[in-house]
């Protein structure tokens, strides 16, 4: 029957002009909001909703939408996430990175504020990636059919389609503005993504397993998202006065899916899988019993499964008489039931497991058909529940003797002893209608005997080793699970008090499950009489089975059957099968466990009866951070060979010690999120230990033997002669200096995360600054600069001045802002002298070397040349990196200090205006003051206003320099890349407002050095290869086989300065934002137009382009200031 809220109504309740305005729920939810608290009086007011129809139409109309979150996501990701991951899998590489980059921008316009603007961005975005999809994907290749390549990419676009419109819904803007749209874009998604997405779904396991079966395949998944979708559902976007009426009933407008589309799923769920098997099957549908069963089977399953989703008013678009409604179920129902009962004997039993059919024909078809038929039909109208009086039970009881008694004739159950299958069919009924328990006990017995005897009957004598094991062993291990599983239902329905019990069989259920899929999927080969043949045990019976448990977990501790700790092992358990399906280590599914068990108490175990998490203790904390230490250490040969698996070699020490303490930094952030996230020493623990995982991950540091452990399995890897086979011998580079490195980030870690006060010690500070600039200076020196001692010293001292530098302008005492200009003068002066002094010392090491004679001069001689430019282009990299830090943090400091100066002025005010400190100032200002006075203490913002003058000159000049060095690695590793100054220019946004070295320069112009630096540097590059190819081509080559000539020069000349206009005068409007008449920028545009087309050079046509785009974005910017200037008038 229907849902009591789905029945139809007797009549529709007044609604009030006062709720005409769309209401602004704060639900997530719009089913949430049915409520019992209904007007008393339905009637109230009616005769004057009566005399005013029009408005009460319309008040209606407008109070039928409410913008709220989309309530469905969850159902619409369950479908649409794995088909996007499909699709992103067909489309390989350059899909992934169209749509990356795509939603990238539309990431940071909606960052913006740009609400259209983002919406349309992720359009956009799809739209290109489908473009992408339809190159790159092999939809040809993989189908060999064209009107099949062409279904399936309708199909995929479809999807891409579908994907668009559910992003669209999370759009509030459109919600709002556009309420009919959403709710057609609501319908249109759930009245299509059940036909998409069961046909991706199934072309994706297609792809996986084959295509047998591949029919079975679909109806699955129509039967899946027909219940997910096709079931009645109340729209996300309705407000909560339009669902409160009389009687709590939904009417037929606040649902989701009408009439037709709730007819359209009914059609695809019961034809669509059978059409597909008759046109793959076409051939062969009729040439057996078997295969005409697979017809009755795809049509007469689902039809099953429409008839019990009615139950949940899936037939509400039939019909809403509750008689009717009982009557199509019962009638189509045992039609349905006998159809499909007979074909699974056809197709399955007799096919199957004929072998363990006892009885001979034509005896064997009634007694089989007897004990399937019986059972379904005694579990279908149990499952109805119309098992509800006496007569009824009485049938119910007898059917299930005659099932019991049948089933035991079929698999050859001795004759003598035939009553006890029947009592134990008695019993089960007995417990089923009168909830007894003693009956239930009663035929777990006799259930338990004739397990047993059913598999010593069979497979007892069989000298079979499977999986490492005798076959003997295996039954007793699937006699004991199976007794467990028994049992379960019975023990569930004790009383409270014996819990414990449920507790303790389904943990041993869910042991034995392991153990037994462990050794059937890791041990694969069977063992008879010496021949060997492989069997694997299918992945999908260990997805299957795993789903089962955590429905079967989840259903007992909804009832209160078992308590939370059991939930807690019993979910590790069954998670740790899935391990096994990716790493193929034979103890992977106890060390799963192990981890599991160690990592999830934070989030299984502290919970009380209202599901609220609970707090830990100091104590508890530690105890479980230990335990998760040592439950890394105890799994630390799983990970060995899951790294030898993914890198194809034994890792080395230092990989594994990473990976040992990024897991187990991992599996403690759980604790400190959920329990410890006000302790702040908590937080940053976690973040030192992750992230010294990662730098051995990164780094791999030398590890000394005492720290390391090897076991018989890890010697056992790395004593293989491959990796000298095949790779040969190899020079070892020195490795100790990664430990310096590590050192350095450590401690630049503990410093941000105040584990190091640094803040407050000024002494320490000053420690700190030295020991981090000598360990990255020898490590420097000793990685890169090995051969030329001299400069491990100047690269030293440049390094620790660099840090001396940053950490006291970060944080200045009150001496620092003297001293740091001079340190930074010292930097200055030790560039050129550390890049001279390279060169010479290995020229002169050469010369050296070249007076006592040699074979292969010239050879040395290149090869010392070429060194020293690596040395200096090393160099040259170092220090642009160390003034782009200077000059950043130099930027972030002034900020600040212009921020706070701000807020001071603000707060002095605030206090003119007569209001008192503590009532009236506001708390981000007294936080600002509190940060100020403890960050920086007996140092004040007057003061380094007055000491501190020199840091924007000194910020200036870093960045020049650091733009400069750039430009000329540019020149050295690329010989002057046009593309990367568009990468170099924004460099220059770190210019300060200085009066000393520019003049009326601030903020307003901090676009003007990009822009121009860019139109310079293009404009002198393309003069540069103008000259440079006349020159040449009139030097030789070009007088004889007609190189460049004068023509060449002057019309790339006039082409380029044609493109000047556009760029002068967008560059003045970057400078001054002088608001210009709208046509000079436009009439400026088509001179850009002959450099694109005509020009010899890719650089004058870059610059045309820049000039298109430079003109139309001053036409929008200054059309925008217009607009928004009317706007304020």
């Amino acid at each position: 029957m229907m849902p009591p809220e789905l029945q139809p109504r007797s009549f529709r309740p007044y609604i009030s002009s006062s709720i005409s305005a769309p209401s602004f729920s704060s639900s997530n939810n719009a089913s949430s909001s049915y409520s019992a608290d209904q007007d008393p009086n339905p009637n109230r007011n009616f005769n004057s909703n009566l005399a005013s129809p029009s408005s009460s139409s319309r008040s209606l109309k407008s109070s039928r939408f409410s913008p709220s979150s989309f309530a469905h996501n969850t159902r619409l990701a369950i479908a649409l996430v794995p088909c996007a991951a499909f699709l992103l899998d067909l489309g390989g590489t350059p899909v992934v990175a169209t749509l990356t980059l795509g939603l990238m921008i539309a990431y940071i316009i909606d960052s913006l504020n740009f609400k259209s603007g983002a919406f349309f961005g992720v359009w956009f975005s799809l739209l290109a990636a489908q473009i992408a999809f339809f190159f790159s994907a092999p939809l040809y290749y993989s189908f060999n059919s064209l009107p099949l390549s062409v279904l399936a990419a309708f199909l995929c676009a479809e999807t891409n389609f579908l994907i668009g419109v559910w992003a669209s819904l999370q759009f509030k803007w459109i919600q709002i503005e556009n309420p009919s749209i959403v709710l057609a874009l609501e319908r249109l998604l759930f009245a299509c993504v059940p036909f998409a997405a069961s046909s991706i779904f199934t072309w994706a396991t297609i792809s996986a397993v084959g295509m047998n079966n591949a029919s079975y395949y679909l109806m699955a998944f129509n039967c899946v998202f027909y219940w997910v979708f096709a079931i009645p559902r109340v729209s996300s976007f309705k407000t909560k006065q339009e669902v409160k009426y009389h009687g709590g009933e939904v009417p037929d407008d606040n649902l989701i899916l009408g009439p037709l589309e709730s007819c359209l799923h009914t059609l695809n769920l019961l034809f669509f899988p059978l059409i597909f098997h008759m046109a793959s099957h076409y051939s062969v549908m009729f040439s057996s019993a078997a295969s005409v069963s697979d017809l009755l089977l795809l049509f007469f399953i689902p039809f099953l499964f429409q008839l019990y989703a009615s139950t949940r008013g899936a037939l509400w678009w039939v019909t809403k008489n509750a008689y009717q409604l009982r009557s199509i179920q019962l009638v189509n129902g045992a039609i349905a039931l006998v159809v499909v009962v007979i074909c699974l004997e056809i197709r399955v039993v007799f096919r199957s497991f004929g072998r363990y059919i006892q009885v001979p024909p034509p005896f064997n078809y009634p007694l089989v058909t007897t004990t399937m038929l019986g059972g379904a039909a005694g579990a279908g109208s149990y499952a109805l529940g119309m098992i509800s009086d006496a007569f009824s039970s009485l049938a119910f009881t007898s059917l299930a003797v005659v099932v019991g008694a049948a089933g035991a004739i079929v698999v050859g159950f001795p004759i003598l002893f035939i009553p006890l299958p029947s009592v134990a069919g008695f019993c089960l009924a007995r417990f089923f209608t009168k909830k007894s328990l003693p009956s239930y006990f009663a035929f777990f017995v006799l259930g338990s005997l004739m397990v047993m005897w059913f598999v010593l009957h069979n497979f007892w004598d069989l000298n079979i080793w499977l999986a490492g094991m005798s076959l003997k062993s295996f039954c007793k291990l699937i006699v004991a699970d199976v007794v467990l599983a028994i049992a379960v239902p019975g023990l569930a329905l004790l009383p409270s008090t014996l819990h414990f019990l449920t507790e303790v069989g389904l943990i041993g259920h869910a042991l034995l499950l392991c153990h037994i899929e462990n050794r059937f999927f890791s041990y694969s080969s069977i063992y008879y009489y010496g021949l060997d043949d492989d069997v694997m045990y299918p992945s999908y019976m260990v997805i299957l089975t795993t789903l089962i448990g955590f429905a079967l977990v989840r259903r007992l501790s909804a009832d209160h059957r078992i308590g939370p700790k059991a939930v807690w092992i019993l979910t590790c358990l069954y998670s740790s099968k899935l391990a096994m399906l990716f790493i193929t280590s034979k103890s992977v599914v106890w060390v799963s466990a192990v981890l599991l068990l160690a990592i999830s108490p934070p989030l299984l175990l502290y919970r009380d009866k209202l599901r609220t998490t609970l707090k830990m203790k100091a104590w508890q904390g530690y105890a479980h951070a230990a335990v998760v230490a040592l439950s890394v250490w105890f799994c630390r040969e799983t990970i060995f060979e899951a790294l030898q698996w993914w890198n194809g070699r034994p890792p080395s020490d230092g990989l594994l010690l990473g990976f040992c303490i990024l897991l187990t930094g991992s599996a403690c952030i759980p604790i400190v999120a959920l329990h410890f996230s006000h302790v702040m020493s908590a937080k940053r623990c976690i973040v030192l230990v992750v992230a010294t995982g990662l730098l051995f991950i990164l780094m791999q540091p030398p590890i000394p033997l005492s720290w390391t452990y090897r076991s018989d399995v890890i010697k056992a890897a790395r004593q293989s002669a491959d990796d000298i086979s095949i790779y040969g011998f190899m020079a070892s580079k020195p490795t100790w200096p990664s430990w310096l490195l590590i050192l350095a980030i450590l401690l630049t870690l503990a410093a941000v995360t105040s584990i190091i006060p640094i803040k407050y010690i000024v002494e320490l500070r000053a420690f700190y600054s030295i020991a981090m600039g000598i360990a990255l200076g020898v490590y420097i020196s000793a990685e890169f600069f090995l051969q030329a001692a001299v400069l491990h010293a100047l690269i030293i001292v440049t390094m620790v001045s660099a840090s001396v530098f940053v950490v006291f302008t970060h944080f200045p005492s009150a001496s620092s802002t003297k001293l740091l200009p001079w340190v930074f003068a010292l930097l200055v002066a030790l560039f050129p002298v550390t890049y001279l002094l390279e060169g010479q010392v290995r020229i002169k090491s050469f010369l050296g070397d070249n007076e006592f004679g040699g074979i292969g001069d010239e050879d040395r001689k290149l090869t010392t040349l070429l060194a020293v430019e690596g040395a200096r282009t090393s160099l040259l990299g170092l220090y642009a990196a160390i003034f782009m830090l200077i000059a950043l943090e130099i930027k972030y400091e002034l900020a600040s200090l212009i921020r706070e100066k701000t807020l001071e002025r603000s707060a002095v005010r605030h206090n003119q205006s007569g209001q008192s400190n503590s009532a009236g100032f506001p708390s981000r200002m007294r936080f600002m003051q509190q940060r100020r006075a403890t960050a920086v203490p007996n140092f004040t913002i007057k003061r380094m206003a007055a000491e501190g003058a020199w840091m924007p000159a000194v910020g200036n000049v870093a960045t020049v320099m650091c733009f400069v060095i750039c430009l000329i690695l540019n020149v050295n590793l690329t010989g002057g890349s046009n593309q990367a100054i568009f990468f170099l220019a924004p460099v220059l946004l770190l210019l300060n407002q200085d009066s000393d070295f520019v003049a009326g320069f601030g903020d307003k112009q901090r676009y003007f050095p990009v822009t121009l630096a860019i139109s310079v540097y293009l404009v002198l590059t393309t003069l540069y290869s103008i000259w440079e190819d006349v020159w040449h081509g009139n030097a030789g080559w070009g007088i004889e086989i007609g190189g460049p000539g004068w023509f060449f020069a002057v019309k790339n000349l006039a082409l380029l300065i044609l493109t000047f206009p556009s760029h002068i005068l967008f560059n003045q409007f970057v400078w001054s934002y002088t608001k210009q008449t709208d046509s000079t920028p436009l009439l400026t545009l088509p001179l850009n137009l002959p450099s694109i087309i005509i020009t010899d050079l890719i650089k004058i046509r870059v610059l045309g382009l820049l000039g298109i785009i430079y003109s139309l974005a001053q036409y929008i910017i200054s059309r925008q200031q217009y607009i928004s200037g009317l706007k304020y008038i």
